[in-house]
């Protein structure tokens, strides 16, 4: 099998300086595109000098993380898709675990490394950790993370089937890609690899965790964790993800997520984060807008039950005071 590692760029000139290199010295008999979501920064020229062996798509708008890669990836025609985040650096055969799984395992459509903290090399990073799951409610936790409490990497996560991979690092059968239609536009940036992740395991597609395989991942390169920008997307997307792809009584468990939005308001109310609780507002509003199409694109595909492994890791969390995947 072949393999594309495309990096998507907006204005990441300086990010292409730093990790760029890791990639194109560890990264021997792939293809490494950059696809650049309209920069007006020195992005492209700064490629076109320093790596002219590195293929360049330049979309013709930011169109986020979403539709930046469903733009690019209609170029790309290897058999193997590897979706890099700008802020990762690569290591040694990091791609040798992953190419040979997808050659052995016919069953397997998505596959995640293991992710760590550039800044902390022994912690697990937040954005994928040890791969992901879901809650009855859609909350996603990962192995090595929980909420905001990040685990020390002791090789305590073997190699797995997860519910969700990291965007981070996200490798994808360029044919099970396909089949799916690629991510939801809609949602822009974040959240949108569950979706995906979601639509793959209700059509029966496996996901894996193949430890072997470390990159290091900045994280916040883009939208920091206080960004109330960030705060909208994801409760507004992390709606649409449980209304198109949820199994059961889809009324019941909206009606408790939006009871459970309101308790994080009220959290950020008593921390005095004003812009926040109008960014769950934001979100909910966005969320009865799209109401109607989010109800259309749930009924065009299956459901599968048995998709969470906690009922709730909200209360496991904040209740029960479970700070550790292995504890739930």
């Amino acid at each position: 099998m072949n393999i594309a590692v495309v990096i998507l760029n907006w204005n990441g000139k300086a990010l292409l300086e730093q990790f760029l290199p890791s990639v194109v010295t560890y990264s021997k008999g792939a293809t490494i595109y950059v696809a650049d979501n309209a920069s007006t920064d020195a992005s492209v020229p700064f490629l076109k000098a320093n790596y002219p062996d590195v293929k360049i798509i330049q979309n013709k708008e930011n169109g986020g993380y979403a539709k930046g890669y469903n733009d690019a990836l209609r170029y790309v025609e290897e058999d193997i898709y590897c979706l890099l985040n700008s802020d990762i650096e690569v290591t040694p055969n990091w791609l040798t675990p992953i190419l040979d799984t997808f050659n052995t395992d016919n069953e397997t459509a998505i596959i995640q490394p293991k992710i760590l903290d550039y800044k902390d090399k022994t912690k697990f990073e937040y954005a994928g950790a040890a791969g992901g799951f879901i809650d009855k409610y859609g909350y996603p936790y990962c192995r090595g993370r929980l909420f905001d409490t990040i685990e020390e990497d002791t090789n305590q996560y073997p190699n797995a089937s997860i519910f969700w991979a990291s965007g981070a690092c996200f490798f994808i059968r360029k044919s099970t890609f396909r089949a799916l239609h690629g991510f939801d536009d809609t949602f822009f940036a974040h959240m949108e690899e569950i979706d995906l992740c979601w639509r793959a395991f209700n059509y029966g597609y496996n996901t894996k965790y193949i430890g072997e395989s470390t990159v290091y991942h900045v994280g916040g390169a883009t939208l920091n964790a206080g960004s109330p920008r960030k705060t909208y997307l994801n409760f507004r997307n992390s709606l649409f993800t449980i209304t198109k792809n949820a199994d059961g009584n889809l009324l019941s468990l909206i009606l408790t997520r939006l009871v459970l939005d309101g308790v994080a308001a009220t959290k950020f109310l008593f921390s005095l984060k004003f812009k926040h609780i109008l960014a769950i507002l934001k979100a909910h509003l966005s969320f009865y807008k799209h109401l109607n199409s989010l109800l259309k694109a749930r009924k065009q595909s299956p459901h599968k039950a048995n998709y969470f492994t906690k009922k709730s890791v909200v209360w496991s969390y904040f209740v029960d005071k479970k700070r550790n995947f292995n504890q739930l």
